[in-house]
């Protein structure tokens, strides 16, 4: 009797793992020959989108088209916003995303990949107010406003680090750094990746000399959190790539800095 018991609990595993593996998206994607990818085209370097053309470039793009590559299938890019990117994912709206900060409250509902790279948070702010914001205290103050894109986990860095402020909190497709150009804001928070092509792109803007970054962050790829063989599959590409120095060389081409 118990050598039925536990032949009648082995046919029930390989069952399970054959039916999980049938219902992950990594099948889906082989069988479909198409790989969905959300992305939000509003985060320089990462992923822009060209609005009179409909198409994506950044460093993300070039990580997702070499994915599809390795897959031999065809990416297709989904657009999605920052307060939908997690919801997008659990929905089936798309197989995976671009790059996003790992964060507890994205955990609850979605898988995380690996990491594959690390940023900070660092200020903004216009290069006519550099006498007046010079550290992060200087931030902090009754009568100062600081901005944050909704869906961002910058959303809540603002209220952690500037509690004495006021704060801006704007939705895609608007952005915080545009709520400083434009005098409504004294100040944004992004992370020191964006914050460099920013200050790059427009003159008027400039990273607030801070002590030192706030908030290291690891960034990873959101999946479907109970998809597991899916999940193992992106581990297994990222290992593999980091090894072949693939994410180093992205990073030199797009210019990512970490300081």
């Amino acid at each position: 009797m118990k050598f039925f018991k536990i032949a009648a609990t082995a046919v029930v595993l390989a069952t399970s793992a054959v039916a999980a593996n049938a219902q992950s998206s990594l099948n889906e994607i082989l069988s479909s020959g198409v790989l969905k990818v959300g992305t939000t085209g509003d985060w320089n370097p990462m992923t822009m989108r060209d609005v009179a053309t409909n198409t994506y470039e950044g460093y993300d793009i070039d990580v997702m088209t070499a994915l599809a590559a390795d897959l031999g299938v065809e990416v297709e890019f989904v657009p999605t916003d920052w307060k939908t990117l997690v919801s997008g994912v659990t929905s089936g709206q798309y197989h995976i995303t671009g790059s996003a900060s790992v964060s507890p409250s994205r955990a609850k509902a979605a898988g995380y990949s690996n990491s594959y790279f690390s940023l900070v948070t660092v200020p903004l702010m216009l290069k006519s107010n550099m006498d007046n914001f010079d550290s992060w205290e200087s931030l902090n103050m009754e009568g100062v406003s600081v901005a944050a894109t909704l869906g961002t986990t910058q959303e809540t860095q603002v209220k952690q680090f500037f509690p004495n402020a006021e704060h801006r909190i704007v939705e895609a497709p608007a952005r915080d750094f545009q709520e400083v150009l434009s005098g409504r804001a004294d100040a944004s928070i992004t992370s020191n990746v964006e914050a460099n092509k920013l200050v790059a792109q427009y003159d008027q803007l400039m990273i607030v000399p801070v002590e030192a970054g706030r908030a290291p962050t690891p960034v990873a790829m959101l999946l479907p959190q109970a998809d597991q063989v899916w999940i193992n599959y992106i581990n297994t590409w990222i290992t593999l790539k980091q090894e072949q120095g693939f994410f180093d060389e992205l990073g030199d081409k797009w210019q990512l800095t970490v300081d």
